[in-house]
C-alpha cells in the first residue's frame, strides 16, 4: 500500500474536493498495467469500511443465528449491488471532475441543495454514533472498560485520523486497509474453530424460495439489504477517487474509472467475506447450537466461549470489532469533510471538522449510557440504522440522476445496461429501507 510515491505538494484549483488530497498520488507514465492498477488500490478500502461498519453486524448475527447459511444469498445480492453503484461513484467523480455534494449543489435548487445537505451530515452524525457505540462496546469486551468511559476514549480516535491524514492519503489507505485484512484474518481463525458445515455454506449462496415466503426471513433480509449501502460512501467515493493523477484526456479517464471499478470491487469483496464470515460463525455456532435468537453483540461475545470451547473466539471477536469501530471513524470523517465542502463550498480545519461531529454523536451516547447503561446503547445502535435508512433515498437518487446524465458526462457516459441495473438495484434498496422505516415507526 505504501509503495507508490506522493506526489510534490502543489496549488490546488479552488473547487476541487479534498483539496489536500487533491491529484496527490502521482499515477507512472508509460508503465506496465500493472503498477498502473496499484496507482489506483487504495479508495475502495476507504469505501469498504462502510459495509462492514458496527451497524451491519447486527443483522449478520441475526440472520445467522435464526436461519443458519440461508441469507448468504442476499448478503451475495447486496454486495453485487453495492459494487455497481460504488463502480457508478466512480465514474460520475471521474468524469465530471466533481463529487456528489458539488454536482448536487450545480444541479437542484438552493433549497433542495441545502435540505440534502442537512440529510447527509445527519446521516453522517448517525454512521458516527454507530461506529462510536460500537467501538465502546469492544473496549468494553476486551479490557473491561465501562461503557460510558469507552464512549468518552473513543474521542481520541480524532488525532490518530487527523495525523495519518497529514501524513497523505496513502498512509490512510494503508491504515484503512491494514485493520480490514485484521478483520479478516480475525474472522477467518474464528471459522476454523467454529467448525461450519462447508457444503451448507455453499448451498447457502443460491437463493431460497423461504427467503420471501418466511415473513420473520424477509424481514430479516430487508435489514442485511438496507444496509447494503452507506450514503456517505456515494458522497465520499466520487471525491476521493480524484486523489489519482490520472490527466486530463478521454483515454485517461477511461483508464481511470476501470481501474477505480477494479480497486472498489476488489475491497467489496474483502467486505462480503468479512459479513460472511460474521454470518457463518452465528450459524455454526448459535444456530446449530439451538440459540436462534442472538443478535446483540454483547450477547454473541458471551456466548462465543462456552459454545465454541475457547476464549480465543470471543477474543478475536472483540478484536474485529474494535478494529471495525477504528476504521469507519476514518470514512465518516472524510464524508462529513467532502459534503460540507461540496454543498456549501465552506472548508473547515480539519481538526473542527471532526471534533464538531464527534460531539454531536457523543452527546446522546453519553447522555444514554449513563441513564440506561447497555440496552441503551443497543437501542442508539437501532436507531442510527433507522437513520441511515431515512436518509439513503437523498443520496442513492441524485447520485443516478447524475450518472443518467449523459450530456454531462460526454464521452464517458455510464453504459445502458449499467444504468438499467443501477435503476432496479436503487429501487430494491430504497423499498427495502423505506420498508424497515416504516416497521420501526410502527414498533
Amino acid at each position: 500500500m505504501l509503495t507508490r510515491p506522493e506526489a510534490e505538494p502543489a496549488p490546488r484549483p479552488e473547487g476541487v474536493s479534498l483539496p489536500e488530497m487533491h491529484r496527490s498520488v502521482r499515477v507512472p507514465d508509460g508503465a506496465g498495467w500493472l503498477r498502473r492498477l496499484l496507482a489506483f488500490i487504495g479508495p475502495g478500502y476507504l469505501i469498504a469500511v462502510g459495509y462492514m461498519d458496527p451497524g451491519n453486524w447486527a443483522t449478520a448475527l441475526a440472520g445467522g443465528s435464526a436461519f443458519g447459511y440461508t441469507l448468504l444469498a442476499v448478503a451475495l445480492l447486496s454486495s453485487l449491488m453495492a459494487m455497481l453503484l460504488q463502480a457508478l461513484c466512480a465514474r460520475v467523480g471521474i468524469a465530471t471532475g466533481r463529487d456528489l455534494a458539488q454536482l448536487c449543489r450545480d444541479r437542484f435548487s438552493r433549497p433542495t441543495s441545502l435540505g440534502l445537505w442537512v440529510l447527509a451530515e445527519v446521516a453522517i452524525c448517525a454512521t458516527d454514533l454507530a461506529e462510536l457505540i460500537g467501538t465502546a462496546i469492544a473496549l468494553q469486551l476486551l479490557f473491561g472498560i465501562p461503557l460510558l468511559i469507552g464512549v468518552l476514549l473513543t474521542a481520541l480516535d480524532a488525532m490518530l485520523i487527523l495525523w495519518l491524514q497529514h501524513r497523505g492519503v496513502r498512509w490512510l489507505e494503508a491504515a484503512v486497509a491494514g485493520l480490514m485484512f485484521l478483520v479478516f484474518g480475525c474472522f477467518a481463525a474464528q471459522l476454523l474453530l467454529a467448525q461450519p458445515d462447508w457444503a451448507a455454506v455453499l448451498a447457502g449462496y443460491l437463493p431460497s424460495a423461504s427467503i420471501v415466503t418466511d415473513q420473520r426471513q424477509l424481514y430479516i433480509a430487508i435489514g442485511i439489504l438496507g444496509a447494503t449501502v452507506m450514503p456517505h460512501n456515494l458522497y465520499l467515493h466520487t471525491a476521493i477517487v480524484q486523489s489519482r493523477d490520472y490527466g486530463e484526456g478521454v483515454a485517461a479517464k477511461r483508464e481511470a474509472i476501470r481501474f477505480a471499478a477494479i480497486d472498489s470491487s476488489i475491497a467489496l469483496s474483502l467486505a462480503l467475506l468479512v459479513n460472511s464470515a460474521i454470518l457463518i460463525t452465528a450459524a455454526a455456532v448459535f444456530h446449530a447450537g439451538g440459540r436462534t435468537e442472538v443478535a446483540e453483540i454483547q450477547e454473541a461475545h458471551e456466548l462465543l466461549t462456552p459454545m465454541v470451547g475457547t476464549a480465543a473466539a470471543a477474543t478475536l471477536f472483540a478484536v474485529a470489532l474494535l478494529a471495525c469501530g477504528l476504521n469507519s471513524t476514518v470514512t465518516a470523517t472524510l464524508a462529513g469533510q467532502a459534503v460540507m465542502e461540496g454543498f456549501l463550498g465552506l472548508r473547515l480545519p480539519p481538526v473542527i471538522r471532526r471534533l464538531v461531529t464527534r460531539l454531536i454523536a457523543i452527546v446522546p451516547a453519553v447522555i444514554v449510557t449513563w441513564l440506561h447503561g447497555e440496552s441503551g446503547t443497543a437501542q442508539l445502535l437501532i436507531l442510527s440504522q433507522v437513520i441511515l435508512c431515512l436518509q439513503l433515498p437523498f443520496a442513492v437518487v441524485p447520485l443516478m440522476l447524475v450518472a443518467s446524465d449523459r450530456r454531462r458526462l460526454g464521452a464517458l457516459a455510464t453504459p445502458g445496461w449499467q444504468l438499467w441495473l443501477g435503476w432496479a438495484a436503487t429501487g430494491l434498496i430504497v423499498a427495502m429501507n423505506l420498508k424497515l422505516l416504516w416497521d420501526a415507526l410502527a414498533g
